[in-house]
């Protein structure tokens, strides 16, 4: 099932997501990537406000190659969403409503999803081209010093994406799994 959602995401939409669903975003959303969540957590620890206001938001993990002329961005695909899994938890309690990458999260992330009420939305790699065409404008907005991983805001028409884990536990990968295991070859 194919649904339109957009940013800022609420709680309505987050309870109507589940598991496997094919969604199309459309909205502002936010880049961060290693080096960009590791400043935002170490400023909330020193007590610092982030540079960006979180609630209601999707932060997507990609550091997008810089754009050719006549391009909004270059190449622009999901990099592997467990590597923030660190810093996860302190988003997610200022309001972070979805996180867009790509492979699996550690069950931990997947508990705190259910906890704070967001989900995790898996964007398919090697597409980068393809997902960079549902970028209309893209800023930096935050730790320009970062290069490809500074925090831009992107608007994103008809961004597609499934949902990975949803609020009620549903998990893709999981799922696939257990489908894929009970066939005979």
């Amino acid at each position: 099932m194919e649904k339109r959602i957009q940013t800022p995401l609420t709680d309505e939409v987050i309870q109507d997501l589940r598991a496997g669903d094919k969604v199309l975003i459309t909205g502002y959303i936010y880049t961060a990537r290693d080096a960009a969540h590791k400043r935002m957590v170490e400023a909330l620890q020193r007590g610092e406000p982030l540079p960006i206001d979180v609630k209601g938001q999707v932060i997507y993990y990609v550091g997008p190659t810089p754009p050719k002329p006549g391009q909004v961005i270059g190449s622009a695909g999901p990099t592997t969403s467990i590597r923030m899994d660190k810093y996860v938890e302190d988003l997610l309690k200022l309001g972070l409503k979805g996180m867009i990458g790509k492979g699996y999260r550690s069950p931990q992330v997947r508990e705190l999803l259910k906890k704070y009420k967001a989900v995790y939305f898996a964007a398919v790699g090697g597409v980068a081209v393809l997902l960079s065409k549902c970028i209309k404008s893209s800023e930096v907005v935050a730790y320009e010093d970062l290069g490809t991983e500074a925090i831009r805001r992107l608007y994103v028409e008809d961004f597609p994406v499934i949902v990975a884990n949803d609020i009620y536990g549903g998990d893709v990968f999981e799922e696939g799994r257990r489908r894929f295991a009970r066939i005979d070859l």
